[in-house]
């Protein structure tokens, strides 16, 4: 008996890859793919699937993930949703498997591997990889550090550079330089982006 599957994939190469990897599986079919949540809805309705691998962000906000999750759940019960992350953190994990996800894997595992979680989700039971049982078991380090937070909480306020000087006694360049120091140390591109990071990372 085919397992049939849909994956939910934004990146156009890695959808297909999945594809056509998953299709190689005697036992599994992939029988459409979705590019963004707003394509996945009809394609459910249509389809029926009895896997859904779907993408979730890890620089979303985890209520995102969990309202995309529930609504999969909702709309098609007898869907197992298997989630795939690129990196997994606590809320992230907690919010997926509280939607109802089934399953949780890395989107570095091996193929064997995810043909593997297809077929245990399918089979109604819960599948959960070991990058992400070890997010919520050994949490990243905050490599911020008490000044850092303190700057970053008022930027995530939207405080302008000079205010956050004067809030905490401290020079222009200084402000500055932390920031600049926190968008390092997080991968961040700007100072939302890094407040985003931090706060999903528990670290402010």
């Amino acid at each position: 008996m085919l397992i049939h599957v849909v994956v939910a994939e934004e990146m156009g190469l890695l959808r297909s890859a999945l594809r056509a990897a998953l299709s190689s599986e005697e036992d599994i079919k992939v029988i459409a793919d979705a590019a963004g949540i707003g394509e996945l809805w009809p394609v459910l309705r249509r389809e029926r699937p009895d896997v859904l691998v779907l993408e979730l962000k890890p620089d979303a906000p985890e209520s995102a993930a969990a309202a995309v999750v529930a609504r999969v759940v909702a709309e098609a019960p007898k869907t197992a949703v298997l989630a795939m992350s690129h990196r997994w953190s606590p809320p992230l994990v907690e919010a997926a498997l509280a939607a109802g996800a089934r399953g949780l894997v890395s989107k570095d595992v091996a193929l064997s591997e995810l043909a593997n979680a297809v077929r245990t989700t399918a089979a109604g039971e819960r599948v959960i990889d070991p990058c992400a049982a070890v997010a919520v078991l050994s949490p990243p380090a905050n490599p911020l550090t008490r000044r850092e937070r303190e700057v970053l909480r008022e930027a995530a306020e939207g405080v302008p550079l000079k205010e956050i000087a004067r809030r905490l006694f401290l020079a222009h360049g200084t402000v500055r330089n932390h920031l600049s120091a926190i968008m390092h140390k997080t991968g961040a591109r700007n100072r939302m982006e890094a407040v985003r990071l931090a706060q999903h990372e528990g670290w402010l």
